[in-house]
């Protein structure tokens, strides 16, 4: 699984226009699978590989609340949520932060994550102007790490080498990881985060299908699947905790009333899980844009288009959610001079039944 990403992994999927000509294209694939392991769709190589980034926060918290661990420190569902996010750094994200911590029993110079600016450039502005220097509650990763410290709290662990991947806790975390996502830990690539936390690559195929059994897992073994209804409406329940104003994994996860999950990982990754409808298994769906996405113009777009082929948004979503889906192109003096659009058709599976 080691190696170079081969560019055969990847397709066209977005096109920039100037005027009647495509400027520019975005490459990418996707694998769309549900929670019976089967591939439903693609795009590209569903089988190539790639980290997850925070879209594997789920994951990872997933071991802590299996134990009981919110239980034990009496998580309400938003809580679930914002160890599950990348969150803006907002105020109402930090002071959510040092309400956990204290009842937790641990503190902020507890965690291992570093600093950045807030996500949110209005508080990132506001810090500014304060004279206010950020610090590890409003990077984006801290709820994560607060949910790990609780988890070395949980299990009467040594705090300090929360992060060290040979730690219970981070065994804990791959041995999920593994099982969730259908293949064998010494199978699953690992690397150090931004954050400095262990992360993940596999190929997409079993992402998607580790996001389908967590939104459909009535497969699993019960303790596991109360946890993964927890983690899905702990992060549909409170959109805002796991991203923040203007982003686009609270606006479409409120805009879909708690029915669809989504979760956005650094370098151009992506997420969805569907539950079971209509009698028909969840879905997971697995998304990586090859450059990266610096601008975050390709992913979002990518998402909401496989679930238009799909037919698990409707127009009125993709009205709504315009910001994020084709839309028109403008210059400094507000000229329009193109479009961004979606340039690509899912290869749909026949699935016996």
């Amino acid at each position: 699984m080691t190696g170079t990403p081969k560019s055969e992994w990847y397709q066209p999927v977005v096109e920039l226009t100037r005027g009647r000509i495509v400027e520019s294209i975005h490459y990418g694939a996707a694998a769309v699978v549900n929670s019976e392991g089967k591939l439903i769709a693609s795009y590209g190589d569903p089988y190539a590989v790639s980290f997850l980034r925070s879209a594997a926060k789920p994951f990872q918290a997933l071991p802590f609340i299996e134990m009981g661990g919110d239980e034990k420190f009496n998580f309400s569902p938003a809580e679930i949520g914002l160890i599950c996010a990348s969150h803006s750094g907002t105020d109402e994200h930090k002071s959510a932060l040092e309400t956990l911590q204290a009842r937790i029993g641990i503190s902020e110079s507890d965690l291992q994550c570093g600093t950045h600016p807030p996500l949110s450039k209005d508080t990132a502005d506001t810090l500014i102007r304060r004279g206010e220097t950020p610090t590890q509650n409003r990077h984006n990763c801290s709820g994560k790490h607060t949910g790990m410290l609780a988890h070395a709290r949980l299990r009467g662990l040594d705090i300090s080498t929360y992060l060290d991947m040979k730690s219970p806790v981070q065994q804990s975390i791959l041995q999920a990881f593994s099982e969730m996502c259908g293949i064998p830990e010494d199978q699953v690539e690992l690397g150090i985060d931004g954050c400095s936390a262990p992360n993940f690559a596999v190929p997409l195929f079993n992402a998607a299908l580790g996001l389908a059994r967590l939104s459909d897992p009535r497969s699993l073994k019960p303790d596991r699947a109360k946890a993964c209804n927890k983690i899905f409406a702990g992060m549909t329940g409170a959109p805002f905790m796991v991203a923040g104003p203007g982003r686009f994994d609270t606006l479409f996860m409120t805009e879909k009333h708690g029915t669809i999950l989504t979760k956005a990982g650094a370098e151009g990754y992506q997420v969805f899980g569907v539950p079971a409808q209509d009698g028909k298994p969840g879905l997971g769906i697995a998304i990586k844009i090859s450059d990266g996405d610096a601008d975050n113009r390709a992913r979002d777009l990518v998402g909401l288009e496989i679930l238009r082929q799909l037919g698990l948004v409707s127009n009125d979503d993709l009205s709504r959610l315009s910001d994020f889906y084709t839309r028109k192109l403008y210059n400094w003096r507000k000229l329009e001079i193109g479009e961004i659009r979606p340039g690509f058709t899912l290869l749909k599976k026949q699935v016996s039944t």
